[in-house]
C-alpha cells in the first residue's frame, strides 16, 4: 500500500468559451487573474457573473452636484460601483455612508472599496435597510447630509447567483430574500398567500394583465425551485407568443420578489423621511427600474415641492442613452429623478 500523499483533485476546466452555468464562470469572479475574459464579457454588452455595472453614473453625479468635502449616503450600496464614483467626486475630505441589507454582499463591497483606498475616514458600510436612514444618521450625530443616492431593486450579483433564487435562468431554491436571515422565502410566501392577495401583488408590483388567472393557478401552491415556478407560470396562461410568455414569467418573479422583501413598504418609508435627512440645498437622486417604483418617487417629490420640502425637481426622467443601453442591456428600463431640499 502506497504511503504517498494523495494528489489533490484537479480543478474543473473552464468549459467552453461561454459557460452557461453561474458556478462555471469563475474567471469572471477573478478579474485580476482573468482580465481578458472579463473584458470580452463587457465588450459583448453583458454583465460579468457576480458583478454589477453601475447605470447612469455620470447623470447621477451631475444630478447630485457633488463637491469635494461633502458628506452623503449611498442608500443602496450593492456592488459599490456608484459608491466608488461618489467617493472620487467628494475626495479628498468627503465621507460616504453606504447602506445595504444584504449580509452576503455587504462585506465584499466594503472590502472592495477599502482596497480602492477608501478607509474608515472616508467610507463606512452599514447593514441597514434604506428605510432606516434617519436612524443611521442620528446614531452618527449627522442630522442632515449634503446628498443621498439610491439605486432601487436587485443588483446583478443577486440575480446572477442561482442560490439566491431571484432568477429563473438556472435552477435554485425559491428564496428571493435580499436578507436571507429575515422573513419568509418566496416558496413559503407563495404556499401561504391567498389568491386575492397574490392578484393584488401582481397588479400593484408588476402591472400584470393576467393577474387573476395567475393568482388562481399559483396561490397556495408549493414549488420545488425557481424553474418549477417558471414552468407553472407558463402552463397557467394561454399565450402563443414566446416572448410575451417569458415576459409574464419575469413580471411574476418581480412581483413576488417585491412582496417577499416588502420593497414598496421600505421605499415609502424612505421617501417620507428623505427630505429631513438633507441639508438645505442638498440633493437626492433616485434610480428606478419599473413603473411601481417610479410612480412612488415621482409622487413623493411632487408632494415635497407642494409642501415646501423640495425647491425643485427634475423635469421628467433621465434615461440611459443608446450606447449605454447597447453596452449594458440592464440599463434599458432605468429612470433617474432628482430633487433639491428647500
Amino acid at each position: 500500500m502506497s504511503e504517498e500523499t494523495p494528489r489533490p483533485p484537479r480543478r474543473k476546466r473552464y468549459s467552453g468559451k461561454n459557460p452557461r452555468r453561474f458556478e462555471d464562470k469563475y474567471k469572471e469572479h477573478d478579474p485580476a487573474r482573468y482580465g481578458d475574459t472579463v473584458a470580452k464579457v463587457l465588450a459583448s454588452g453583458k454583465t460579468p457573473a457576480g458583478s454589477h455595472i453601475p447605470i447612469l453614473v455620470d447623470e447621477s453625479l451631475a444630478a447630485l452636484q457633488l463637491q469635494p468635502g461633502m458628506i452623503g449616503v449611498d442608500a443602496t450600496l450593492g456592488y459599490g460601483g456608484h459608491a466608488l464614483r461618489l467617493l472620487e467626486a467628494i475626495a479628498p475630505s468627503g465621507k460616504l455612508i453606504g447602506l445595504d441589507l444584504d449580509p452576503l454582499e455587504l462585506p465584499k463591497t466594503a472590502a472592495r472599496l477599502a482596497a480602492a483606498g477608501y478607509g474608515s475616514d472616508h467610507f463606512e458600510a452599514v447593514r441597514s435597510n434604506y428605510a432606516g436612514i434617519a436612524k443611521v444618521l442620528a446614531e452618527r450625530n449627522l442630522p442632515e447630509v449634503d446628498f443621498i443616492f439610491a439605486d432601487l431593486g436587485c443588483s446583478s450579483m443577486q440575480f446572477d447567483d442561482p442560490a439566491r433564487g431571484f432568477s429563473f435562468k438556472s435552477a435554485g431554491p425559491l428564496d428571493m430574500r435580499m436578507n436571507p436571515d429575515r422573513g419568509l422565502s418566496a416558496a413559503d410566501w407563495l404556499a401561504k398567500v391567498s389568491a386575492e392577495k397574490l392578484e393584488i401583488a401582481l397588479v400593484d408590483h408588476s402591472d400584470e394583465p393576467r393577474a387573476e388567472t395567475l393568482a388562481l393557478a399559483l396561490a397556495g401552491k408549493s414549488f420545488a425551485n425557481t424553474l418549477a415556478l417558471a414552468q407553472a407560470i407558463r402552463e397557467s396562461i394561454r399565450v402563443s407568443d414566446d416572448d410575451e410568455r417569458e415576459l409574464t414569467v419575469r413580471r411574476v418573479f418581480q412581483a413576488v420578489r417585491i412582496a417577499v422583501n416588502e420593497e414598496f413598504t421600505a421605499l415609502d418609508a424612505f421617501l417620507r423621511v428623505l427630505p429631513k435627512c438633507l441639508k438645505p440645498g442638498g440633493r437626492v437622486a433616485v434610480l428606478t427600474f419599473h413603473s411601481g417604483e417610479d410612480r412612488r418617487v415621482k409622487q413623493a417629490m411632487k408632494t415635497g415641492i407642494r409642501d415646501g420640502l423640495f425647491s425643485e425637481m427634475s423635469e421628467g426622467t433621465i434615461s440611459a442613452g443608446p450606447e449605454e443601453r447597447r453596452l449594458n442591456p440592464r440599463s434599458s428600463s432605468a429612470k433617474l429623478r432628482w430633487a433639491t431640499r428647500a
